[in-house]
């Protein structure tokens, strides 16, 4: 325990005392979720709700993160204490791979099952205009034989998510140059080529709601699209929420090489925002491919 370590050693497993921050975390998400649910569904007052909720979420965020670098930067934290958080890290990570899987799974679910069975025989008795195709855009708009889906154009994968692509993997560059420059101990370098990334990360976000306004008021692809625009902006809207707290991590440990964090040797807060943001390039790609292009 922390509290039998002898005052300026560093404790063999450090342990910090009770914290509300997890319960006060969970309240924001709380928030965050039900408010963005039921704006979704036309209640303007959520919006408020969901700001709140965003206001809680990153006030306890900076509260607990402020926290965890005071402990790191006092020297509490030991080797076992970095194995920990390597293990923390890696499956968290796991668990998101598992979240977009979901909703890839639904997309492929939705083209190689569920349509192809909604076209068959017996459904056409039930639906004979209907036409078992992807996007439910085409064949006359007749994939929605009630009329409950609005005519749509679909979003294609030029300029706007070409662009996004180049920018992600671009970023995925220059952060890894910012690496091997901490790793050389050339701390000017690395803060440099950190800002570059963080701005790479901030254009994506920008292009991206371009490309949500354009989808909705040239495309009328909406969330309310069937099917298509459903899993499209689930999957690009979660990715996009990624690349935006992936581009605080970024900030964040920014701001702390600024202030002289990190040395050579012991500096995984970086190397975790690294994991984090290699994930989030990975994801894109697989979202470009079978999302915009197929």
């Amino acid at each position: 325990m922390s509290a039998m370590t002898p005052a300026g050693t560093t404790p063999y497993y450090y342990i910090p005392q009770p914290s509300q921050h997890p319960v006060m975390m969970a309240f924001g998400l709380l928030l965050v979720i039900y408010g963005a649910g039921q704006w979704v569904n036309g209640a303007g007052w959520a919006a408020w709700v969901l700001l709140a909720g965003l206001v809680v979420w990153l006030g306890v965020m900076y509260r607990w993160f402020s926290e965890a670098i005071h402990e790191s930067e006092s020297g509490l934290y030991s080797d076992r204490i970095d194995v920990s958080f390597r293990w923390s890290m890696s499956w968290f990570i796991f668990s998101e791979v598992m979240f977009f899987a979901a909703f890839f799974g639904a997309l492929y679910w939705a083209r190689v099952h569920a349509l192809p069975m909604l076209g068959n025989l017996e459904h056409q008795l039930l639906w004979p205009d209907f036409k078992a195709i992807w996007p439910s855009a085409g064949g006359g708009v007749t994939a929605s034989p009630a009329g409950t889906v609005e005519p749509f154009q679909t979003m294609g994968p030029w300029p706007l998510p070409t662009i996004n692509t180049a920018l992600l993997l671009t970023s995925g560059i220059t952060l890894t140059i910012a690496h091997h420059a901490l790793l050389a101990g050339n701390r000017g370098k690395t803060i440099a080529w950190m800002w570059i990334t963080v701005l790479l990360g901030a254009t994506f976000l920008v292009v991206q709601g371009y490309e949500y306004v354009h989808a909705y008021r040239d495309l009328n692809l909406k969330l309310s699209s069937g099917i298509f625009g459903s899993t499209f902006f689930m999957l690009t809207g979660f990715h996009g929420f990624h690349v935006f707290v992936g581009m605080l991590m970024l900030l964040f440990i920014t701001l702390r090489l600024m202030k002289g964090h990190f040395t050579p040797k012991r500096h995984f807060g970086f190397e975790g925002a690294a994991w984090y943001w290699h994930f989030v390039d990975v994801v894109w790609l697989g979202l470009y491919f079978l999302v915009y292009w197929l």
